[in-house]
């Protein structure tokens, strides 16, 4: 059943929102991993990423796809978290969860050790539109214990304008998403981080309008 929710909800809100009302061009999606277990690392301005990112996806393998995020935002009453973990899919992740004796990233471990691909926010947080944020450790400590698994980086641009922190209704703009080569993991967790955030800013130029006649390169 939640499997055809899953189905349901990228195909009837996740792509009409997306590819409708906004508009989406991708670069690069022959880079998108079609199978687990994989990470998918993308930059966060708005809950509509999600959406994005899943419309990025074939449609049977939606269910297979699922986002990490905060436990306290989607699980604050119950429906919204029945919606949240049964339709939408997300994996809770607490935030501050090691301060209370919690490992906050047990579902993402379960999900890539069941073969899944997992959607991360590195940043760990909505930053401002088109900025982008220190990329937190969680991600390190994760492939340190999934060295083989593949980290993708993708960006999003345009979302954070469309429905950024502090906005309830989605305004019309156009989004462009970059898929980069896959990362491996590395001992060094500084330099770990550092080659996300690079990445992630190389995808960004790839998406600004000057950058359009550069498709093919990178």
């Amino acid at each position: 059943m939640n499997r055809l929710l899953r189905i349901l909800f990228a195909l009837l809100l996740a792509r009409p929102v997306v590819r409708l009302w906004f508009g989406v061009t991708v670069r690069h999606p022959q880079r998108l991993p079609l199978k687990g277990p994989a990470i998918v690392v993308a930059n966060h301005n708005s809950h509509l990423d999600i959406l994005a990112l899943y419309s990025l996806f074939p449609l049977g393998l939606i269910p297979n796809v699922q986002p990490a995020a905060a436990a306290d935002y989607f699980l604050r009453n119950r429906l919204f978290a029945w919606f949240a973990t049964r339709v939408v899919g997300i994996i809770p992740v607490v935030r501050g969860g090691v301060a209370k004796g919690m490992d906050p990233l047990e579902g993402c471990r379960q999900a890539l050790a069941d073969g899944r691909i997992l959607i991360l926010f590195p940043e760990g947080t909505r930053g401002e539109p088109e900025a982008l944020s220190e990329i937190k450790s969680g991600i390190w400590y994760l492939s340190r214990d999934f060295p083989d698994v593949p980290v993708v980086p993708v960006y999003l641009h345009g979302l954070g304008r469309a429905m950024g922190r502090g906005q309830w209704l989605p305004i019309p703009f156009f989004v462009d998403a970059a898929v980069g080569r896959p990362l491996q993991w590395l001992e060094d967790r500084t330099e770990f981080r550092q080659r996300i955030r690079d990445a992630l800013l190389h995808l960004k130029q790839k998406t600004l309008p000057a950058a359009a006649g550069q498709e093919g390169q990178g």
